[in-house]
């Protein structure tokens, strides 16, 4: 039995037709995925050969003692004792007449045949060729060429079939079989051509299997069906062997509907026909078809009982759809049967339980076996590497290693091994698979040597991958994909495209994966231009249905901010699987388009489509972004009904949607009753404490996460620092910068100076912020500089903030906030000729102001307000309530401050601007569209300005109202007259 390594990156393979299936099922649908067979199952599934009648008789097999003895012989492999035997009998001639002398020399090379005893079958040879009787004669040279191409040494049989004078069908039709048996399927073709074009012998129904499944071997379905058609032509088809070999041919090459036409039309089945359909229907991802047959198997009455070979085509089955209720029914029947302890059979039963999670009952099977061999290592290894259980994995591999009968590892070892090797932690481990397979000359397998590339770009060393590519002698597009698939996935794009031309220039052609490869590296970055020359190739090539590459491509767009060309492709695709919902959902809400997102989750609902953990994920984050409580909680709900609230990355959205719609409380809820937390919850939750500014609530919960024994991490920081700058604790925020590389080994990033630039900015200490970024190990970015600029304005520092503004409108010419910055900063300080210089300037540009925006939920539907909003039909109410609300506010000390109007006007005009800002039309709107004591949710696009700031705080107090604002930098919660930012923000 051969294991079938697992291929690096999985693939649809395209068919000329798309297979129509006759048959109909009362079993569930289960994914329609290629089922790569672990197994190649050999009894019922194999080609069976024919036992012709020969010319000798047997009439005195049971009369000879001497002749039985000789049978049991070779029947119990002791082919040495009897060889000496039949020498013995060669130079006394009197154990044996002629006759029994035949049969006993064939009867030992068919036992050298199954033995695989190439050396005593080659002094059988010896005797046979020195022996004037038996020379030339038919059976005994048909079974030399049998036993060498058994043997694996198709050459031998090729010279024993060319040495004879004359040569009848039988000759022919063995050393087709042998090379068909040995995988020289060119070789077998060709020779059957010689045979029916110079020989005037006639293909029979044992030369036609053995060319079908030479046809299959090539995947030339054409010709397969040539010789089809000569099967009629010579009234072979009705013959179940042509049959069997017709139906494999078909269901290898995809052509599933021909093999169920074929099989409809059989006037005669056996059990190697249902094992061949399932088998057909189970490799082209048919699994309920696969299912039906093999039901159709126990209750048919033809009375057939299921074989080895029918277990291990169903196991694998089982497998692949994750089902293992249907596994453990064949695994009884499998003990029913008495085959469950058939090597076959227990690797099968292995593989399947451990690909469906069971390692327990996987383990038993393995433990219990008495004769592992080393697909059985293989089965449990690659189980446990799947799973990612990296300590499992290794020391299963070293215990193989240790096993009595020096069991070698082989290259499906080291594949399923690599699997594990995801992460840079894993590098040693990685390091030291590699030296094994240097030491035993593993890693000259074109598989392995790129599956070592693809495993070290994994694990960050793409230098150790280039090292291992350019090391191998051969390259296919496989090794060129492993190294640009490393760069596009791990970090360097540009390399990635590099590769590509380098491939291309090699003359080497590139393939889906190639261009899967070349989109993602595009994406990441954001580089539209080549990304459209791309696209442009696949739909020369006709590639944009293959739903691998149209996912990348949605992808591509998403990423370059072209949600319209995104959803144009999306609408285009025939066949929407559940990953292009999931992008286009995704893609949404990324690009800050939350409507659009939830209508699309409601349009795939609609369409009968069932969501899973990436499209609710994404959906929270729709919700976050619209500060839509009401719809978060629905969404919660259904993801509850649906069992996907256990999954962790489920939980941190929930966690995180709650925390940025406002409701802290009831993110530490979801947080308290996750089963098990890992970095990425406590991250979470410390960062929602963070833009709530709960300074010393996120150091608390830091504590705890280090007593829980959890690491803190790279974005732990992010979070930890966040909250110090809210908090105004600049103090704690510096020793945490501090102990970031000196007590946990993180090297500081640009996102993390950044919130410290940010901390001491609000906190006023402006020259040590400047201080900070000039000492910075790498070159600031523009969210660096904008952040200085805007703590400039604050606190009035003119000559900085210029110097400053210089610096970000050199980075960032292009963007309008920066300009608008720079403009408050001169209207700031009165300086109005330079505010209408830089308005001129982003009005030469084409740069335009985004309006303040503020938006409120109420009865699962967002209402949005735009700064001076007159177009609504509640304008009036809502100015009126205002002025009511003005009133109320100004008897308990409210005076409007008209510093935050950053226009030259009248302060008349100043104080009308104010009231038309679009948190002050939210609040009127909430109040006059709710009850008494209902929290008011507000979101703004900027950040909220004093004059707001202040009369929320009031409003809170007169309205007996809380009104919680999310801006663009942090939560405000206003209560009882007071800002939970005291206000510092």
């Amino acid at each position: 039995m051969v294991s079938v390594a697992p291929p690096l990156s999985h693939h649809h393979h395209h068919h000329h037709h798309r297979p129509i299936i006759y048959r109909t099922t009362q079993l569930s649908d289960t994914n329609n995925h290629s089922l790569l067979p672990i197994f190649t199952p050999k009894a019922s599934l194999s080609l069976s050969t024919h036992t012709h009648k020969t010319t000798h008789s047997q009439t005195q097999t049971t009369s000879n003692p001497l002749l039985q003895h000789f049978h049991k012989l070779c029947d119990s492999g002791n082919l040495t004792e009897a060889l000496n035997f039949l020498q013995r009998d060669s130079l006394s001639n009197a154990i044996f007449n002629s006759v029994q002398r035949a049969e006993a020399l064939g009867v030992l090379l068919q036992a050298c045949g199954h033995r695989k005893d190439i050396e005593t079958g080659r002094k059988v040879h010896q005797m046979v060729s020195a022996s004037t009787q038996f020379s030339n004669d038919f059976v005994l040279n048909t079974r030399l060429i049998t036993m060498y191409s058994m043997c694996g040494s198709p050459l031998d049989s090729r010279l024993v079939f060319d040495g004879l004078k004359r040569k009848n069908l039988f000759l022919w039709n063995a050393l087709v079989s042998g090379y068909a048996r040995n995988e020289l399927y060119v070789e077998a073709i060709t020779l059957f051509t010689e045979l029916i074009s110079v020989t005037e012998f006639k293909p029979d129904n044992f030369t036609l299997p053995c060319v079908i499944k030479a046809c299959a071997g090539n995947l030339d379905v054409g010709l397969g069906k040539v010789i089809h058609g000569m099967a009629m032509k010579m009234g072979l088809i009705s013959d179940v062997f042509v049959g069997n070999a017709l139906i494999a041919l078909y269901g290898k090459c995809g052509f599933v509907e021909e093999a169920v036409k074929v099989f409809d039309c059989m006037p005669e089945r056996n059990l190697v026909s249902w094992n061949s359909m399932i088998s057909g229907f189970s490799e082209n991802g048919f699994f309920r078809e696969s299912y039906h047959m093999f039901r159709e198997i126990l209750e048919g009455e033809e009375g057939l009982v299921p074989d080895v070979a029918t277990l291990v085509t169903v196991l694998p089955v089982c497998a692949a759809v994750g089902d293992v209720i249907m596994g453990m029914v064949v695994h009884c029947l499998a003990v029913k049967l008495g085959l469950n302890h058939n090597l076959i059979v227990n690797n099968a039963l292995i593989h399947m339980y451990s690909k469906c999670g069971y390692f327990t009952e996987a383990e038993i099977l393995f433990s219990k076996s008495n004769n592992k061999n080393v697909v059985s290592w293989n089965s449990m290894i690659g189980g446990y590497s799947r799973e990612g259980n990296v300590c499992r994995t290794f020391d299963l591999l070293r215990k193989m290693q240790m096993e009595l009968g020096n069991m070698k590892v082989n290259e499906v070892t080291i594949l399923n091994v690599l699997q594990a090797c995801l992460e840079e932690s894993e590098m040693l481990c990685l390091k030291e698979l590699h030296g094994y397979s240097f030491r035993h000359g593993l890693q000259y397998d074109q598989l392995v040597a790129n599956a070592f590339v693809a495993a070290y770009a994994k694990c960050g060393s793409l230098s150790s991958a280039e090292h291992v590519f350019y090391g191998i002698e051969t390259k296919t597009v496989n090794s060129w994909n492993a190294l640009i698939g490393g760069h596009a996935q791990n970090g360097d794009p540009r390399m990635a495209l590099d590769l590509y031309f380098q491939m291309t220039y090699s003359g080497i052609d590139p393939d889906w994966y190639s261009i899967g490869s070349l989109l993602l590296a595009c994406a990441h970055l954001k580089c539209l231009c080549y990304g459209k020359e791309i696209h442009g190739f696949v739909l020369r090539n006709g590639l944009e249905m293959d739903s691998f590459i149209g996912i990348s491509l949605l992808s591509l767009y998403v990423q370059c901010r072209k949600v319209l060309s995104a959803r144009a492709l999306f609408d285009r695709m025939e066949n929407k699987i559940l990953v292009s919902w999931n992008a286009m959902i995704s893609g949404y809400s990324q690009n800050g388009l939350p409507d659009e997102s939830l209508n699309l989750f409601r349009q795939m609902l609609f369409d009968g489509i069932q969501p899973y953990e990436i499209a609710i994920t994404s959906i929270f984050g729709a919700c976050s972004q619209l500060s839509a409580l009401r719809l978060g909680k629905e969404m919660h709900c259904f993801a509850l009904k649906a069992h996907l609230t256990e999954d962790i990355f489920v939980g941190c959205s929930l966690i995180d949607m709650y925390a940025k719609i406002g409701c802290i409380e009831q993110s530490q809820r979801v947080f308290d009753s996750l089963k098990e937390k890992d970095e990425a919850s406590w991250n979470v939750i410390i960062a929602g404490y963070g833009i709530h500014g709960h300074g010393n609530k996120a150091m608390e919960l830091f504590e705890q996460m280090q007593i829980s024994g959890h690491k803190p991490d790279w974005f732990t920081f992010i979070g930890l620092l966040m909250a110090c700058s809210h908090a105004g604790l600049v103090t704690e925020g510096l020793k945490y910068l501090s102990q970031m590389q000196n007590l946990y080994g993180i090297e500081p990033k640009l996102e993390h100076y950044a919130c410290v630039v940010d901390m001491l900015g609000r906190a006023g200490q402006l020259d040590e912020a400047l201080k900070l970024i000039l000492e910075m190990p790498e070159e600031p970015d523009a969210g660096i500089w904008s952040s200085l600029l805007s703590s400039c304005r604050i606190y009035g520092d003119w000559d900085m903030g210029a110097k400053v503004a210089e610096k970000l409108l050199a980075l960032e010419p292009d963007k309008a906030e920066n300009y608008v910055l720079l403009s408050n900063l001169y209207a700031g300080s009165g300086k109005w000729d330079d505010v209408r210089r830089v308005r001129q300037r982003m009005k030469d540009t084409g740069l335009q102001k985004d309006a303040g925006r503020s938006w409120i939920e109420l009865g699962g539907k967002v209402y949005s307000f735009v700064v001076g909003d007159e177009l609504l039909s509640e304008s009036e109410e809502i100015r009126y309530m205002w002025r009511r609300l003005e009133e109320k506010i100004s008897k308990i000390g409210y005076k409007p401050n008209t510093d935050s109007v950053l226009h030259e006007l009248r302060e008349e005009e100043k104080i009308e601007v104010l009231r038309g800002h679009s948190e002050k039309l939210a609040i009127s709107f909430g109040l006059l569209n709710t009850t008494k004591g209902v929290t008011l949710r507000i979101c703004k696009n900027l950040r909220i300005c004093v004059d707001c700031h202040n009369a929320a705080k009031l409003i809170s107090k007169a309205a007996e109202r809380e009104i919680i604002v999310r801006d663009n930098k942090r939560f405000h919660h206003f209560k009882h007259g007071f800002c939970s930012c005291q206000d510092y923000w």
